[in-house]
């Protein structure tokens, strides 16, 4: 592997922009470069290194092993440096700001609070003005710079970087856990299930097993539905990434292996204003989500390497 004082650290961009949208065009588009200039870099990137960090299906890229864990190193340097970068800028001006962001509760109270201490630590000089919503706020009437969105667009005018995935897991409290674990999908369905029955029969029908899903109860955010999982009411099928800290702490435990896929339109985005592509405290929260979401998937696949 070349030497770090040697190394073509330029490449690094081009990494992370196609590790954040698995296609090469759409991160040559994210860097204002073209298709080969952006497959060049990451083929100088897997030399230098001496070992690829991506599988390639196609158009799309997918990370590997490697790759995952270099991009959460490189996510957290990018955060890091645009922070530093920020704060300099501040220094010099001896300015404070504020940054408005949008965003759907559920997202806000399961992950976003939990990592707000980071960010302000990170980010002294930049006041967090958060609004949550179901409904899709118009940015720029409304005056918020970045917004977090479920789905795909297209939203004119918003520049949109994807979060993460939207595939499913059924979790459920300990106690209810317990003796679930290890058994065939279809014990599920005997046990009180929470939320959706669509999602429900089309997880049972992935498995195999042709059941009439009946729900105990349902709600209109997932923080709530994680809530009542936590509290032992039934079976939740919800986003890993929202679950994660329950997963992690304990509060929750995954019931199944299985892994509900759902389609693009269901995938978490960060949108702002084309005109704030460059503005730096926006480009700071950013990298920094995207950090964070990166620390979060390695902390996740390294728990279910070790529980192997």
């Amino acid at each position: 592997m070349t030497p770090l004082d040697r190394f073509p650290l330029h490449y690094l961009a081009a990494f992370r922009a196609a590790a954040q949208t698995e296609n090469l065009r759409a991160a040559a588009d994210s860097l204002h470069l073209t298709h080969s200039a952006v497959s060049q870099q990451i083929r100088g990137l897997e030399a230098a290194l001496g070992f690829e960090v991506f599988t390639r299906q196609g158009r799309r890229l997918l990370l590997n092993p490697a790759g995952r864990a270099l991009q959460t190193a490189v996510a957290r340097v990018f955060a890091e440096l645009q922070a530093g970068l920020l704060a300099a800028a501040q220094a010099d001006s001896h300015a404070s700001l504020t940054l408005r962001v949008t965003t759907l509760p559920s997202f806000a109270q399961r992950w976003l609070l939990p990592r707000l201490p980071r960010w302000q630590a990170l980010q002294p000089c930049i006041t967090l003005d958060l609004h949550t919503s179901h409904q899709v706020v118009d940015l720029e009437r409304e005056g918020y710079q970045i917004g977090v969105r479920v789905g795909r667009g297209p939203w004119p005018g918003l520049v949109t970087e994807r979060l993460f995935k939207s595939a499913l897991i059924a979790v459920a409290a300990p106690g209810l856990a317990h003796g679930l674990v290890g058994l065939p999908d279809a014990a599920l369905a005997s046990q009180p299930l929470l939320d959706d029955v669509d999602l429900w029969r089309a997880w049972f029908a992935q498995a195999g097993v042709t059941v009439a899903p009946q729900v105990v109860a349902s709600f209109n955010d997932a923080g709530m539905l994680l809530q009542a999982a936590e509290q032992g009411m039934g079976i939740a099928l919800c986003r890993e990434l929202l679950a994660a800290d329950a997963l992690l702490s304990g509060q929750l435990v995954k019931v199944s292996a299985r892994q509900l896929a759902m389609d693009a339109s269901r995938d978490y985005q960060i949108v702002y204003p084309e005109a704030l592509r460059d503005e730096p405290a926006v480009r700071a929260f950013c990298d920094w989500v995207h950090a964070e979401i990166a620390a979060l998937q390695q902390r996740l696949t390294e728990t279910v390497a070790a529980d192997r």
